[in-house]
């Protein structure tokens, strides 16, 4: 068979816009919003100033339709998961698991890890597994610090666990609902709560069996040489005062102090803001800056060994300002969903005024950002940052009961409400009415809110501060492209070719390819970008097969799930990886494996029950 002819001017452009779309969402330095929206601008452009006759509508594409994402059932039920999501941690619903997960691991850890795999794998099909994460992170760090036991082999498996079981349900991630109701836009199929729950299990089965046997075994041990939750090294200041021990000292008189531990990276001498090069017989004076590069416990002690006193980015002047001495303490905050803070900078939330707490160093995508003297408040955060703070012991305690952050010291005790119970009774409510088919899902979930709401379980800025831009964005976006790749006939041109491509396979093999083609595509650029565009590709692939569109689409929504090989496929990735250490080998080791074990497995039975 021959490649097919070029589609139409239209066509071609939305797929260019598509190219555009992935390119535009792995850029780190453009936020996701603003590539969403920028997508969505650029092809209501298009369709305005070039309308496009649809010969199979025979009407002209309206561009206006592109804005329905944004009030598309998909979209309510995405944002209205989120909020009860919200609310049953917010409730302290999850925290009994917790506390009997906790023990089960004193008894038999094994035992325990499988327990918790399947745990997060099953709520996980129910509520954003983002909270989930958060609920067995201090868990599994708690264990491994009592037990001083290496947790590199418990933090990942899990993970990855919430992510295989977010395959069970069509509300299970909002990948699932992206393709679900693109399906049902095209008036292909219409998927019901349950209706592939049977193959996401066994496959389900297959993956808990290999991150419980197998991969903790592939993974190097990265045990803390300090009683650390995690090995994350900051970049900090020391300021050497008057009275330090340092004064008057020589860089090899200061590593002698320290036992020969301290690595000093550079020297900013205050009265000139000149840097200075640590050689060994540098002279230290009062008002001098030392830059090092550390553990949290290993800074600490240099504080108290040499005299000095920390330093923090200030956000009252843009001058550093010293830390108290006293009853202090260092912590490290994870920015999680909900904090309020995804997308701001402390500056402009006031967060360290409000809290009585200073910054030392920001933590990102598993190394130390380098932000300067004044970088750090002025730096816009993204969820799985992580800051190195201090402040007094009772202002960290109250931290850890605020909502959206994760403090990762094993002595979290999750708020448990006189709420919880009808918190958990709520989502219960809005799975069962759905899969009884009493209520459509967006339905059920809106009213679900408004129960939430109106029992005082959340407010509205707790409610408003568990919906994310970003997630809302990229789901308007993502069906506005659809839509477009659709009506042009661009995506049935790439089904041509894929067809084209894969025309000595049969229908099982062509199946299978489509998966593995989103396998990879999810784990390069958003899982949600590739499920929109995978799904009219498999409609038309189907269509040209003259097969049933069920597994076609199945395939697609099964291959943008196995977000399991980058930590950056999926934002939960992150914030294990910043948890527990990790380095990117670290999630292709155990990642790559887990992937083509499930695109095998799964592939095995799509063509089984469906072919």
């Amino acid at each position: 068979m021959n490649i097919p002819d070029l589609p139409n001017n239209h066509a071609l452009i939305v797929l260019l816009i598509t190219v555009l779309a992935l390119y535009l969402f792995r850029r780190e330095d453009i936020p996701l919003e603003t590539s969403s929206l920028s997508i969505i601008a650029v092809l209501c452009l298009l369709f305005v100033f070039f309308p496009f006759y649809d010969e199979k509508a025979a009407h002209y594409f309206e561009p206006s339709s592109l804005f329905l994402g944004f009030g598309h059932e998909a979209l309510v039920t995405v944002c209205a998961l989120m909020i009860i999501g919200h609310g049953i941690v917010r409730t302290g619903a999850l925290e009994p698991i917790g506390r009997y997960l906790a023990k089960l691991w004193r008894i038999s850890p094994k035992l325990s890890l499988l327990l918790t795999l399947i745990l997060a794998g099953a709520l996980s099909a129910f509520i954003n597994n983002t909270p989930v994460v958060v609920l067995l992170l201090p868990i599994l760090i708690s264990v491994s610090l009592r037990t001083k036991t290496d947790s590199s082999p418990l933090l990942l498996p899990m993970g990855l666990a919430t992510l295989v079981g977010g395959m069970a349900t069509t509300i299970g991630t909002s990948t699932n609902l992206l393709v679900v109701s693109i399906a049902k836009n095209m008036g292909v199929i219409e998927f019901e709560l349950f209706d592939f729950i049977q193959p996401a299990l066994i496959a389900a089965v297959v993956a808990v069996l290999y991150l419980g046997f197998i991969a903790p075994k592939l993974l190097p041990t990265r045990t803390p040489s300090m009683p650390d939750t995690s090995p994350r090294l900051f970049t900090a200041y020391l300021n050497i005062n008057e009275d330090s021990a340092a004064n008057g000292k020589t860089i090899t008189e200061i590593i002698k102090l320290t036992d020969g531990v301290i690595k000093i990276e550079g020297i900013q001498r205050n009265q000139n803001q000149q840097n200075i090069i640590p050689l060994p017989d540098t002279v230290l004076i009062a008002g001098d800056r030392l830059k090092i590069h550390d553990y949290p416990d290993n800074i600490k002690e240099y504080e108290s060994v040499l005299g000095a006193t920390l330093f923090s980015d200030s956000d009252k002047s843009n001058e550093l300002s010293a830390l108290e001495a006293g009853d202090q303490t260092l912590a490290e905050i994870v920015i999680i969903a909900g904090s309020g803070l995804e997308g701001r900078t402390l500056q402009q939330t006031n967060f360290l005024n409000r809290n009585d707490i200073s910054v030392i160093a920001l933590h990102r995508a598993g190394k130390p950002m380098e932000t300067a003297r004044s970088g750090i408040p002025n730096t816009s955060l993204r969820i799985a940052d992580v800051l190195l703070v201090q402040g007094k012991t009772k202002q960290i305690e109250r931290l850890k009961s605020q909502q959206g952050l994760l403090i990762i010291d094993g002595a979290e005790q999750l708020p448990q409400t006189s709420k919880a119970p009808l918190a958990l009774g709520t989502l219960l409510a809005v799975v069962l009415s759905s899969a009884f088919d009493l209520l459509p899902i967006e339905i059920s979930s809106v009213c679900g809110v408004l129960v939430l709401l109106i029992s005082k379980c959340l407010n509205w800025e707790e409610a408003s501060s568990a919906l994310s831009t970003q997630v809302i964005l990229i789901v308007a976006a993502s069906l506005a492209l659809g839509a477009a790749l659709m009506s042009t006939g661009g995506a049935e041109y790439i089904a041509q070719v894929f067809v084209v491509l894969s025309s000595g396979l049969p229908p099982g093999g062509v199946l299978s390819a489509l998966m593995l083609l989103l396998a990879i595509l999810t784990n390069i650029v958003s899982n949600n970008a590739a499920a929109v565009i995978g799904t009219p590709i498999a409609i038309s692939v189907a269509t040209q097969l003259n097969l049933s569109p069920e597994p076609f689409i199945l395939a697609v929504l099964f291959g943008a799930n196995l977000s399991y090989a980058t930590p950056m496929a999926y934002k939960t990735n992150l914030l294990v990886m910043n948890a527990g250490g990790y380095q990117f080998s670290d999630f292709l080791r155990i990642g790559i494996p887990l992937v083509i074990l499930m695109w095998i497995t799964l592939s095995l039975i799509l063509n089984w029950m469906y072919l």
